[in-house]
């Protein structure tokens, strides 16, 4: 459970804008108070959990965590529930921008069987499909867009599966973000094969690509590593990242096959040779830059959004130029899942209300964005069709989404 929290300490149990909890600060005072203070706190520092929810979003988060298996009294919860609510409304957040343009979208979303089991990254199948990761749920899932249906896959308990990706034979390979493992599903027959991290210190791996030699690359964010699987032997291999903390986080492979990531703590961008697993950093002008995810454009520029400053960066590998945009809605924005579709940057703002997609076109410097119905309350990550459309997974609302570009677009 403790590594479970430490997971979820992202966006929605960051630092930013927590409780006021110090040492020797108790929290305040209120039925429910000493439940919350001996659960939360039993496996983290209670200054960890964020505040500001609604009170659907509060009853979402406690539900989330009771998937989970925290041992909140069945009898408590409703005094929990209000205690959190009453005591930690929802703080005001920006409005979203939503800035006219040339380019028609439909946004659709289809609804996760399991209730608030937070999906969390989305993968777009070669057969049309979306699947998503339930990290709340130890599940898998399918959306076929054509009728709706839905399939759910589990994987073994305390999994919390993350990030996602499809080989060659239809396997879909995924992150074990709680439990250290990079796990694959056969969704013929719904078994799961796993291959647990060799190093105890690699605790959280992230975001996985495969190459294309059909190896399997992998960021592990608190354990500031990087990792390559072999899918033919098993075989794990584990390098660190050079700059200390760097977090590596989201990552991309270019038209030559080279592998890219974030460095969300660092902060910087960098590239890991496919042979000697070397590892080549770029520093992003700004200290106060959190890139959090990262596209390919189609001349391999790489596009990535800073989620700390509101921010669309570009860096240029040959020269190491770097080039940034302001997000529509602020410096709070929070820009966070990307991805570089039919001659445009795509991405999603979590910050405003409500959370928004937001096109770039990199010709015009033109924004043009749309409101996500339900809100979104957040967009980790987005994935591209076979057709060039953008999806997501909306995981406070507990839904998975389609972004169908209908015109206007190159």
């Amino acid at each position: 459970m403790a590594r479970l929290l430490a997971a979820l300490a992202g966006p929605w149990l960051a630092a930013t804008g927590a409780l006021a909890q110090h040492a020797g600060q108790d929290l305040p005072e209120g039925p429910g108070r000493n439940t919350v203070q001996a659960i939360c706190g039993g496996c983290h520092e209670i200054g960890r959990i964020r505040a500001g929810y609604t009170p659907e979003g509060w009853h979402t988060v406690i539900r989330m965590m009771q998937n989970f298996g925290a041992p909140i009294p069945p009898e408590e919860v409703a005094a929990v529930t209000e205690y959190l609510t009453r005591r930690f409304p929802e703080r005001p957040r920006p409005p979203a921008a939503l800035v006219a343009g040339p380019v028609q979208v439909e946004i659709r979303d289809w609804p996760v069987p399991t209730p608030d089991s937070r999906p969390h990254d989305p993968m777009a199948a070669r057969d049309g499909s979306i699947w998503y990761t339930g990290q709340l749920a130890n599940t898998l899932g399918r959306v076929d867009p054509k009728t709706g249906q839905v399939r759910e896959y589990p994987v073994n308990p305390m999994t919390g599966p993350h990030g996602l990706i499809e080989d060659r034979e239809g396997h879909i390979w995924f992150t074990g973000n709680f439990c250290g493992l990079i796990g694959r599903l056969d969704p013929r027959t719904g078994a799961v094969t796993e291959y647990p991290l060799p190093d105890p210190e690699a605790g959280d791996p992230h975001t996985l690509v495969m190459d294309h030699d059909g190896l399997i690359w992998f960021s592990v964010q608190r354990g500031n590593r990087l990792g390559r699987l072999d899918p033919q032997s098993g075989e794990i291999q584990l390098v660190t990242a050079p700059t200390p903390n760097a977090r590596p986080y989201g990552m991309a492979i270019n038209s030559r096959g080279e592998i890219w990531f974030v460095e969300f703590g660092a902060p910087k961008i960098a590239t890991i040779d496919r042979a000697t697993m070397a590892i080549r950093e770029f520093s992003l002008p700004n200290p106060g830059a959190r890139p959090r995810r990262l596209a390919i454009g189609p001349d391999d520029a790489v596009w990535y959004t800073d989620y700390a400053r509101g921010t669309l960066g570009r860096l240029d590998p040959a020269t190491g130029q770097v080039q940034e945009w302001p997000s529509p809605s602020g410096t709070r924005s929070a820009p966070y899942g990307i991805v570089f579709t039919q001659g445009a940057a795509w991405y999603s703002e979590s910050g405003p209300t409500p959370n928004t997609i937001i096109r770039f076109d990199p010709e015009t410097q033109a924004f043009q964005s749309w409101a996500i119905p339900g809100g979104g309350d957040i967009v980790h990550n987005m994935d591209v069709t076979p057709d060039g459309n953008p999806v997501t997974a909306n995981s406070l609302v507990n839904r998975v989404g389609l972004v169908e570009i209908r015109r206007g677009a190159r």
